[in-house]
């Protein structure tokens, strides 16, 4: 991850988060203020191209040699364009009509097709540019931030149970994983330690949400292979999944609950094991009977290989990285909460189509179950929010914090002034931003019939990315 911020003394100071490797902290290098132009790190690693981009566009940053210098959050036209520099602000940004800066494409019978960014019923608001020849896509294009709601420049001057709020809204059906990295990075910059009981509760719910979004995603995968009564059951096992969730918090996102320090008040966790049961054993009758579906399986099979090269270059996280055979997983390799107590497999698969991406998650239904269990098992009464609190170092303290989310590593960084109770600074670091960048790769090649697929194949989430 890579991000700038302001400093008090107002110049602009890049931050670059490094991992060491399993078990071994994150090391933080920093770029001194000031120094407005920068090399560009997108050639020597491609992922860093859109941290890069990201920060010219809010913050004016120039990267030397570049492979992409065009605009990725802010469109062509909007005012103003560099809108972390002028402080909080409520009015919107003002846009003017201009033509979207693109890769050419150009050849004897080569289509173009914009589709979006209005796009059928519900779904979110993206652009994908084809360029196509018949069926065969020759280049895809995706223009994603058409729901840039300026989420990190909201934390801002706001507090810390301010923060939480904010941080369960970045992306709905993330609250638990948004709220968690923000509670444990601001954790981090104060040096509070939530209780043992606190721990396993966030697991829980962590998990909880993960089953959820996996159901919801092989209802999705139903959908785009036409399987309406596959489609019908997927969505009724998420709908029992959520009105577990409702009755054990009281929201049915679980919503409310997290709070920097612990948990803002105790669970009821008698009923959720007896819950839990003929929903996973459901469940479990849905997921084979889809397994036996010779339609299904034909469509995603080989459906937008992504192979481990390209996904480790390019940034994949979650189970898009693990279905590429890259081994990753914040839980087990950098523990938080309360899954250094637990038992678990990490599912790995090496094919990289649609079909290894939902094998993936069908693994991890199946884990996140057994994890729920040793918890209600591991769990003891006892406090849930921390009493033992101190301010952070100096007059700015500041913290990172993680956690694996249902669609791959999601990171928070915070800037906080205890004295103020006030954010200088946060950054997020959705999964999804990585994943969109992923994608394209898997497009080209293929066929506009199985883009759908594909597309629903990584169960991504634009309001995350564009936050």
């Amino acid at each position: 991850m890579a991000y700038a911020r302001k400093t008090r003394a107002g110049g602009l100071e890049v931050l670059y988060c490094l991992s060491q490797g399993i078990g071994h902290p994150y090391l933080i290098l920093r770029v001194p203020p000031d120094q407005n132009r920068i090399p560009s790190l997108a050639n020597r690693f491609p992922f860093m191209g859109w941290y890069e981009r990201e920060m010219h566009d809010l913050f004016g940053l120039e990267f030397e040699g570049h492979p992409e210098p065009y605009p990725l959050v802010l469109h062509e036209g909007t005012e103003p364009s560099h809108p972390l520099l002028q402080g909080p602000s409520e009015q919107p940004l003002r846009f003017s009509v201009t033509p979207p800066t693109v890769p050419a494409m150009i050849g004897p019978e080569i289509q173009r097709l914009p589709f979006g960014p209005v796009r059928a019923d519900i779904t979110e608001s993206a652009q994908f540019l084809f360029f196509y020849i018949g069926e065969g896509i020759l280049h895809y294009h995706p223009r994603l931030f058409y729901k840039h709601r300026g989420m990190e420049q909201r934390f801002e001057g706001a507090s810390l149970m301010t923060g939480v709020i904010l941080s369960e809204r970045v992306s709905g059906t993330d609250s638990i994983a948004h709220a968690l990295a923000y509670c444990q990075a601001c954790e981090a910059a104060l040096g509070w330690a939530p209780p043992s009981r606190a721990h396993l509760i966030r697991v829980i719910l962590a998990e909880l949400e993960r089953l959820t979004n996996h159901l919801h995603f092989f209802a999705e995968l139903a959908k785009m292979t036409t399987l309406k009564v596959a489609d019908a059951q997927g969505h009724w096992l998420e709908e029992r999944a959520k009105q577990i969730n409702g009755i054990l918090t009281g929201n049915r996102f679980l919503r409310g609950i997290l709070c920097v320090g612990g948990l803002r008040h105790d669970l009821d966790l008698s009923g959720l094991h007896d819950a839990l049961e003929p929903l996973e054993r459901d469940t479990r009758s849905y997921l084979g009977r889809l397994e036996e579906t010779r339609s299904f399986l034909d469509r995603l099979i080989g459906t937008g290989r992504l192979t481990r090269a390209v996904a480790f270059d390019q940034g994949a996280t979650g189970p898009i990285e693990r279905a590429s055979g890259l081994d990753r997983d914040l839980r087990r390799d950098l523990c938080y909460a309360g899954y250094a107590t637990l038992h678990f497999e990490v599912p790995q698969q090496s094919t990289g189509d649609a079909w290894a991406r939902a094998c993936i998650r069908r693994d991890e239904i199946r884990q996140s179950l057994s994890m729920i269990r040793q918890c209600l098992e591991k769990i003891k009464p006892g406090p849930v929010w921390t009493d033992q609190m101190h301010a952070g170092p100096g007059p700015l303290a500041e913290g990172l914090g993680w956690a694996e989310g249902t669609r791959g590593a999601l990171y928070y960084a915070v800037h906080y002034d205890p004295a103020q109770d006030a954010f200088d600074r946060v950054k997020i670091k959705d999964p999804s931003f990585s994943n969109w960048r992923v994608s394209p790769f898997t497009v080209q090649d293929s066929n506009l019939m199985d883009y759908a697929i594909n597309e629903a194949s990584f169960g991504l989430s634009i309001a995350g990315a564009d936050r």
